[in-house]
Parts: structure tokens; C-alpha cells; sequence
């Protein structure tokens, strides 16, 4: 991990987002910042993961969904896996549990909304540098909720589950992506089941939409 930032010392920043629009919306807001400097852009998670191996960066403004190619996710645990990496602040619009989950899980330092204010935003790049978790309030009452009934939540590998479910694949198909045996994606299934109250993958899928765990 980056050592925190020297207090005085500018917050350089790369930004990346597939969206242009949104790249310049959010350079637009950090640059009023007197010491955030956007030091580069990157519009897809590969090259999010290129340039921040290159050094010169304190925080990652990450996406989540880029359309074909490494998730947000993926890109998040390739930087922060290196020695000296800067700290990957998730910023998107997804806020179910299996996207916090694989982005905390990933070594994300914060994960906030896109409909956040400018100066939570602010706030949210500032303790990232310092070393510290920002957490939007969405996101951090849905994982104190996880913690208050733990046999309830859907664990993370669950959580892949079922988004595949709702992606359309089968329990093959589900099996070869996961690595997992066929029995394994059954077994996840009944576990599912059980804690969503349901009985078949329709009812799981629409129940966990519903309850923002997965994303349709």
C-alpha cells in the first residue's frame, strides 16, 4: 500500500471511467480542489491497471463496469496486489452486496455512489489518501446489516452464484466459470434457497433484486 500522503502535499489522482462525460464531470469537480491534481485518465480497467503500475498516483477513482474486458473489481485487486500500490476508491452506481463485497474483497480502500455530493466525494479522496476506509452511508449500513444477521447474508461466493443465475447461465456453465463442480453450484443453490425463503432460481433471482444483492 501507498504511505499516506504528507499533509500539504497534492493528492495525485487517476481517474477511470469508460465514460468520457463522466471522466470530464469528475475532473471538473476535483479540479476545484486545491490540492487534488488529476495527473491522468484512464477509459478502460486495463489501462486503469497499466498506468497505475507507472507510479505517480495516490488514489484510483475506480468504475465498476467497463463493458467487455476486467470488471472494476478485477482491475482493483491486479493494482492493489503490487507493493507501494495507490489506494483504489470504487466510485459507481451499483450498490448491491455482491459488487461491495468483490471490490472490498479486492483491497478497495473506499466505495462510494456517483450521486454523491462533491464535497463527500472530496471527503471520501482525502481519507483514502490518509490510509483510512470511505465508505458511502448506503454502503457501509448495508455491510453493518450483513454483521448484525451474518447467518441470514448471502456469502460472497453465494453472491457470484446467483448473479450468474440471473445472467441466464446453468449450473455447467456456472460450474467452468467458477471452477467449482457442478455439485458445489448445486449445494450453493440450496443454501440460497434456504436463506432467500424461496424454491426455485425465478423466486432466488427476483428476491435478491429486490433486496439489492445482485444486480438484473
Amino acid at each position: 500500500m501507498t504511505t499516506p500522503i504528507t499533509p500539504g502535499t497534492p493528492i495525485r489522482l487517476l481517474l477511470a471511467d469508460d465514460h468520457p462525460v463522466v471522466r470530464a464531470g469528475l475532473r471538473a469537480v476535483l479540479d476545484t480542489e486545491p490540492d487534488f491534481h488529476v495527473a491522468a485518465e484512464a477509459a478502460t480497467a486495463e489501462q486503469a491497471v497499466a498506468l497505475a503500475a507507472t507510479g505517480g498516483f495516490d488514489v484510483v477513482l475506480m468504475d465498476l463496469q467497463f463493458g467487455p474486458g476486467l470488471h472494476g473489481s478485477e482491475a482493483t485487486a491486479a493494482i492493489t496486489s503490487v507493493p507501494d500500490a495507490p489506494r483504489v476508491l470504487i466510485l459507481t452506481t451499483y450498490d448491491t452486496d455482491a459488487d461491495i463485497l468483490a471490490a472490498v474483497e479486492a483491497g478497495a480502500a473506499g466505495y462510494l455512489l456517483k450521486d454523491a455530493p462533491p464535497e463527500e466525494l472530496a471527503a471520501a479522496v482525502r481519507t483514502a489518501a490518509a490510509g483510512r476506509s470511505a465508505l458511502a452511508p448506503a454502503v457501509a449500513h448495508r455491510l453493518m446489516d450483513r454483521m448484525r444477521t451474518p447467518a441470514e447474508a448471502l456469502t460472497k461466493r453465494e453472491l457470484e452464484v446467483l448473479q450468474l443465475v440471473g445472467e441466464g447461465l446453468s449450473n455447467l456453465r456456472i460450474s467452468k466459470k467458477l471452477f467449482l463442480s457442478q455439485a458445489t453450484v448445486k449445494s450453493h443453490l440450496v443454501h440460497i434457497y434456504a436463506k432467500l425463503g424461496v424454491d426455485s432460481r425465478t423466486a432466488a433471482v427476483a428476491a435478491a433484486t429486490a433486496r439489492r444483492l445482485i444486480r438484473r
